[in-house]
């Protein structure tokens, strides 16, 4: 509760009537500006001291997502690089990983209710500009669709990645370090490869009857995809990996 005190100069003839248990005829002024401050005491104002309400923000006990959406708390992101140099917030990469707090009822497709492909514990990647941001219990969380969520990722290794839906997870083939010439291309100069091996796929799209439909690409195929397509990752194992949606492979070579 915040209390706003009134100051002997903001006070008018004009309008101390207005104050219940003030008696304008006792006041003595030298000017409308100027008040005797030895007659402004409390014992003469029993009202003068005037409370107004301050408000506080709003607490939450619980969030509960709807539907098919999924409440995710972030990880958080890293403060320092690989060489142990702190990084400033700036360069610090955005987390799209976390733990699944709570899940929707699920939706309805046709006549079949399909319930969330995840559970509460669950350690999840999704995609990187999904969601919703909220502020739960001293901490950053996402509200997202259940088919926001790339996959599951319960270690370090992203090759340990669990595709869901109709997600694929391909290793990148590795870029050519030189010209046909001879020369040899920096990083930067290096074509972005969009050639790469399946290494693990979801189980498939639902269809309008809630029906899983598998994938046309297994794990083991060398698979042309969509260059600009997917979520890049860098594996502790020091290749690239890649997860993108089934439809942007666009051959399968042998």
């Amino acid at each position: 509760m915040a209390t706003s005190q009134l100051t002997a100069s903001s006070i008018s003839t004009r309008n101390l009537a207005s104050y219940e248990g003030f008696r304008p005829s006792a006041l003595q002024f030298h000017s409308i500006s100027r008040v005797r401050i030895a007659t402004l005491t409390q014992r003469s104002f029993p009202c003068f001291v005037v409370k107004a309400a301050t408000a506080s923000a709003l607490k939450y006990t619980s969030v509960k997502p709807l539907g098919d959406r999924v409440l995710v708390k972030i990880k958080e992101a890293e403060e320092k690089s690989e060489g142990g140099i702190l990084l400033p917030a700036t360069a610090q990469t955005k987390p799209q990983g976390g733990e699944v707090v709570a899940v929707g009822e699920g939706k309805s497709l046709g006549k079949s209710k399909v319930e969330v492909s995840v559970k509460a514990g669950a350690q999840v990647v999704y995609s990187k500009y999904a969601g919703t941001e909220v502020e739960f219990n001293d901490s950053k969380h996402l509200i997202l669709k259940d088919d926001d969520i790339i996959g599951i990722l319960e270690t370090d290794e992203i090759k340990d990645l669990k595709p869901l839906n109709d997600r694929v997870l391909i290793q990148v083939a590795q870029a050519e370090e030189k010209t046909a010439g001879g020369l040899f291309l920096t990083e930067a100069t290096k074509d972005k490869p969009s050639i790469g091996t399946v290494i693990a796929v979801g189980p498939g799209p639902l269809d309008e009857e809630g029906n899983r439909t598998p994938l046309p690409v297994t794990p083991g195929n060398t698979v042309l995809y969509s260059k600009y397509a997917g979520t890049d990752f860098k594996g502790k194992d020091g290749f690239e990996y890649i997860t993108l949606r089934a439809s942007d492979v666009i051959a399968i070579l042998s």
